[in-house]
């Protein structure tokens, strides 16, 4: 049984810190006084512009420390993480969850935070939020749908997303629970402690920068681990910036995972929204959906 954390209501507070790659904080600003304006109060931490001179926002110490400060302050309603990159899966296993358990709640995030996001279902049984993080916001991004969806989704609106029919597309219906997240660091995840257990859900998955014969290998991965074969349902999100070497690989990231799924009977979505690009709906993790695949298009709603 998943765990929901409390939705947010005006005043709540939410703190922002970066357990990974270095953001300056001139770029959360506007993240920030857009979620003041929404009527919550911000916490933002010294990982956030810190004096790092490397590609951390600081030490593994002091990124641990301030997300660990974070997840033990009851007056925190929920963590917004400023950027993803690298860095989550060195620090996860030094975090103590003890009162975390006790007062579970959001935390918001995509990319490598996706290590996160898979710890707390697999070892918390507690639902996270794959959504825009701070540089979203920015470039009058907040006024999209999709960080609107966002603000939609933390004060406990349900999502009701649609999207066009795509040519590689499964048709079925599944409901389950949604787990998933970036297929680099779920892949990297099996044999860990944090390892998703994707039996009978609905799993997301999206990349970007990767060649396309290592995300090739990473599917494999997940085939050969077993994460591909009792899933309700997949939905295959955005590959961005995929990169090929000189002698061409020969097939697209969907033809891919177009054929590696073929042996199978449970629904599958391409193109759906969500993504490292402006295209990117707020998921929550461990909290149960519908999918349905459609001739005529897909919609994704919360249960």
């Amino acid at each position: 049984m998943i765990t929901i954390p409390p939705y947010l209501k005006k005043g709540d507070v939410i703190g922002i810190t970066c357990p990974a790659g270095y953001m300056a904080k001139e770029k959360a600003q506007t993240c920030i006084e857009t979620l003041q304006s929404w009527g919550f109060e911000v916490m933002v931490g010294h990982t956030l512009g810190s004096a790092s001179t490397n590609y951390f926002s600081g030490t593994d110490d002091e990124r641990r420390d301030e997300l660990q400060a974070m997840l033990d302050d009851e007056h925190i309603n929920a963590i917004l993480f400023g950027r993803g990159g690298y860095g989550m899966g060195r620090i996860i296993d030094q975090l103590n969850f003890t009162r975390f358990k006790k007062h579970p709640k959001w935390l918001i995030g995509f990319s490598d935070i996706t290590v996160i996001h898979c710890h707390l279902n697999s070892r918390l049984k507690i639902a996270g939020m794959h959504a825009p993080m701070a540089a979203a916001f920015n470039d009058e991004g907040y006024k999209n749908e999709f960080v609107q969806s966002l603000r939609k989704a933390i004060t406990g609106k349900k999502a009701r997303y649609k999207t066009a029919a795509h040519a590689f597309n499964r048709l079925g219906k599944a409901s389950a629970e949604l787990v998933g997240g970036n297929l680099t660091l779920l892949s990297h995840l099996c044999g860990t402690a944090s390892e998703l257990d994707t039996r009978k859900k609905i799993l997301f998955l999206e990349d970007i920068g990767e060649y396309t014969y290592n995300m090739d290998r990473m599917l494999y991965q997940l085939k050969r681990s077993g994460k591909l074969d009792t899933l309700a349902g997949l939905i295959i999100g955005g590959f961005t910036d995929i990169k090929d070497t000189e002698r061409p690989f020969g097939k697209t990231i969907y033809e891919i995972i177009r054929e590696i799924v073929a042996p199978y009977s449970y629904p599958v979505c391409f193109g759906f929204p969500v993504s490292h690009e402006k295209e990117n709906y707020a998921l929550k993790v461990g909290v149960n959906y519908t999918l349905q695949v459609g001739k005529s298009g897909v919609k994704l709603s919360e249960m």
